[in-house]
């Protein structure tokens, strides 16, 4: 269990979830609490950091979807389930100050932002039940943001905005990817101007995007050095930036 970074540490004790802690799990605990107390009930709930260092969390039923990911997760239901999730989390975030707390700064919102955001909502990290999406997993990246970059965040890696050998590599066999990136929109409730400010989120994660797995793998990380090389290496960025120049004019004509 667990996702890339934490590859193979994350085990189920009955009832509860044991996986690494870092150094701003404290900050993470603290908010998935208050989280709580505003009645949204579709994240984890933090138990204690145990002397050993691991985070205990309360079990989230249902399923997990991984690479090659099952058709019943690639479905426009399960699609457009997240982005209602999403909606209520950040709903639920926003009446929830930001506080004196540490965060991760790999994939925060270099604007910084009045709110916490998750920044790596993938299916991976999203519980289902009967296909619908009912949890969120693994804020180790969570910091204040701006939720439509959250958004973005999430499409570019469910919808997915991606070239299709990646993305085929990935385990998704979609045939319309502007539609469900409308469908992303519409179940957000985005108005024109917010549609603008996802695609310009999305035009900025072309250009930057590897930055973040890269800087992993520099830094001797074996889980992002695999990861690097299963997806074909640097190459693989540079060809979904090529792509996203010659088909971003079909999402914009799907979103607008």
């Amino acid at each position: 269990m667990g996702g890339v970074a934490n590859a193979g540490r994350v085990v189920r004790r009955g009832q509860f979830v044991l996986r690494p802690s870092n150094p701003h799990s404290k900050s993470v605990h603290e908010f998935l609490t208050a989280l709580r107390s505003t009645g949204f009930a579709g994240a984890s709930l933090p138990v204690e950091i145990q002397p050993d260092g691991r985070e205990r969390l309360v079990f989230i039923e249902g399923d997990v979807p991984v690479p090659p990911f099952p058709v019943w997760a690639q479905t426009n239901d399960a699609l457009s389930s997240v982005a209602t999730l999403m909606l209520s989390f950040h709903e639920a975030s926003s009446r929830i100050p930001v506080g004196s707390g540490t965060w991760s700064n790999e994939m925060a919102d270099p604007e910084g932002g009045a709110m916490i955001c998750h920044n790596d909502v993938r299916l991976e990290n999203v519980v289902f039940r009967n296909g619908r999406a009912v949890g969120l997993l693994d804020f180790d990246f969570a910091a204040p943001g701006r939720p439509i970059r959250d958004l973005a965040a999430f499409a570019r890696l469910c919808v997915p905005i991606d070239d299709e050998a990646s993305a085929l590599r990935r385990g998704f066999d979609t045939v319309d990817c502007p539609k469900r990136l409308r469908l992303v929109a519409d179940t957000y409730g985005l108005d024109a101007d917010g549609r603008w400010e996802l695609v310009h989120h999305l035009d900025e994660s072309a250009r930057d995007l590897g930055a973040f797995v890269k800087r992993r793998a520099d830094a001797g990380d074996p889980n992002f050095i695999r990861m690097l090389n299963e997806m074909g290496g640097e190459e693989r960025y540079e060809r979904r930036r090529r792509w996203w120049e010659e088909s971003r004019h079909q999402f914009v004509e799907a979103i607008l």
